[in-house]
């Protein structure tokens, strides 16, 4: 079959490149690609060439040379090759010269600006596998793939027939939800586990590739991923090449096949468990996780934190997720709607513990780099049950302990369980209110304005800066004298001291109450 540049310049490796020149030769003949690594023309007349051959250059030895950038197309033009594709510009050449193109098109020499994140493995494997190909591809793995997929007489269901496709042709796949969870899970060999290959893959950010496939080697074993769509939702699928046997195209042809194969069959994914189990929590469902903790591969014992993500950004919360683990070796397992994420922390070390927990309280801490962001998170549980109730104190606090700690960012169990038994204070009323809202009625004696500016000192130096007078001036924008001068006052003014171990709970459930009220009333 013959294969001419403007068959190439269809292939997924030359996606969003620009015919800047050459445009009345694109049906030049391809047999062959190269990369053109050359500082001057004696260095570009060292390499034999070839014609009918693509090259594939960034300039970078002469990036500053417009004139031997010419002189290097003109040489190019006069050896016959299909094509010029020039690479990096934007980012090691900001602009190709006019001249160049100007050239290009003197010399009749298609050339291409390619966009700037593209490779050059991309398009050698991909062109290669055109010219040696076609799009018949004839070989035994898709026509194998093929008999055994569409065997309705002998299979009765999707999954049936791509086991045995996989098993007779040396490869394994798996699908996975849009959050990672494996939905469908075809295994004809053991050399790499699955958490090993998602760690990778989203380490590698497979989810935002414009790519069709990635190759990612998972500790010696080629894993290819891809985005596939069933049924209108948004799936994640790799292959894996068991004896490396096959190039990344006939991989990319199988993968095309197997998603066809999946409409014609009228396959749908099983329920992803691990994102029904932390629903399931979230809806307070303790009973429903009991059931689908085995086919979640959960145990509760594992559970080390449970969290509720806001206004983070996708990116940043990926990258976190991704370096926590591989740092510390545990699992973040979660479910992302918009800009809120609900998840878990999953440990399988006996001896976890403290370093567990404080390992999370750094991750949290790290994610509270936006200012938007608001993280909430109970760290230190007790199996599904502990969960289950950790789940029912944020959903229950989130909204509302911002406005008891506005200039937080992370809150912690400490403030979601403080602010809960306010909410269940304030709804009830009564005595117990009353006892609370009657330790600060000597501010209503000092006056409207000052017993307003006082209230306001206090509830600062309490609830906001950790009882540190200078936090204090920082956040009200005063001096530290007069933040000592009023703390004074209200000493004074309550007759009590109000650091005393025995004062400050009462005073912070009044504060926080105080809060709460202004938002609820």
């Amino acid at each position: 079959m013959r294969v001419t540049v403007a068959d190439c310049l269809e292939l997924d490796a030359f996606r969003g490149a620009q015919v800047a020149a050459g445009k009345l030769n694109l049906s030049n003949e391809v047999k062959t690609i190269s990369v053109l690594d050359a500082a001057s023309l004696e260095d570009l007349k060292l390499t034999e060439g070839d014609s009918s051959e693509i090259l594939l250059t960034g300039f970078l030895g002469a990036r500053d040379d417009v004139d031997l950038q010419c002189a290097m197309v003109h040489e190019i033009a006069l050896r016959g090759c299909a094509a010029l594709a020039v690479y990096y510009v934007g980012r090691h050449v900001k602009t190709l010269d006019e001249r160049v193109i100007a050239q290009a098109e003197k010399d009749l020499l298609p050339l291409v600006i390619q966009p700037p994140n593209a490779r050059y493995n991309d398009a050698v494997t991909e062109v290669m596998d055109k010219v040696l190909y076609g799009d018949n591809f004839s070989n035994s793995l898709i026509s194998n793939t093929v008999f055994h997929l569409l065997n309705f007489e002998k299979h009765s269901n999707f999954q049936s027939a791509v086991r045995e496709a996989a098993i007779n042709n040396e490869f394994q796949l798996i699908i996975l939800s849009e959050d990672f969870n494996p939905i469908l899970t075809i295994e004809t060999r053991h050399k790499a586990t699955i958490a090993d290959a998602i760690k990778l893959g989203k380490e590698r950010n497979v989810e935002s590739n414009s790519k069709a496939y990635t190759m990612i080697d998972v500790n010696g074993v080629l894993t290819y991923w891809g985005p596939v769509v069933i049924n209108n939702e948004k799936y994640y699928m790799f292959i894996v090449d068991n004896e490396d046997s096959y190039t990344a195209g006939e991989i990319t042809k199988l993968a095309e096949i197997i998603e066809l194969a999946m409409g014609m069959w009228k396959y749908t994914p099983e329920r992803d468990a691990k994102a029904e189990f932390i629903k399931a929590l979230m809806r307070g469902n303790k009973s429903l996780a009991y059931t689908l903790k085995d086919e979640a591969r959960i145990s509760g014992d594992d559970i080390t934190s449970v969290f509720f993500c806001k206004g983070i950004g996708k990116d940043i919360e990926n990258q976190a997720f991704i370096d926590f683990e591989k740092e510390y070796d545990m699992n973040v397992m979660r479910i992302t709607e918009g800009d809120e994420t609900y998840g878990m922390i999953l440990t399988y070390k006996e001896d976890g513990g403290q370093a567990d927990k404080n390992s999370c309280f750094k991750l949290f801490d790290d994610l509270k780099g936006n200012k938007t962001s608001r993280i909430f998170h109970v760290t230190g549980l007790n199996g599904i049950e502990g969960a289950g109730d950790a789940y029912r104190l944020i959903s229950e606090s989130w909204s509302f302990v911002q406005n008891v700690f506005p200039y937080k960012r992370v809150f912690t169990k400490y403030e979601l369980t403080l602010v809960s038994n306010c909410i269940n204070i304030q709804i009830q009323g009564g005595f117990v209110k009353k006892n609370y809202m009657e330790l600060l009625e000597p501010f209503k004696d000092a006056g409207e304005h000052n017993g307003r500016q006082l209230l306001e000192t206090l509830e600062t130096f309490v609830l906001d800066a950790g009882m540190n007078s200078s936090k204090t001036a920082e956040l009200m924008g005063i001096h530290t004298n007069t933040v000592q001068y009023r703390l004074k006052r209200i000493n004074e003014m309550l007759g009590v001291e109000i650091t005393g171990n025995r004062v400050i709970p009462g005073l912070t459930m009044a504060l926080a109450l105080k809060r709460l009220e202004r938002v609820v009333s």
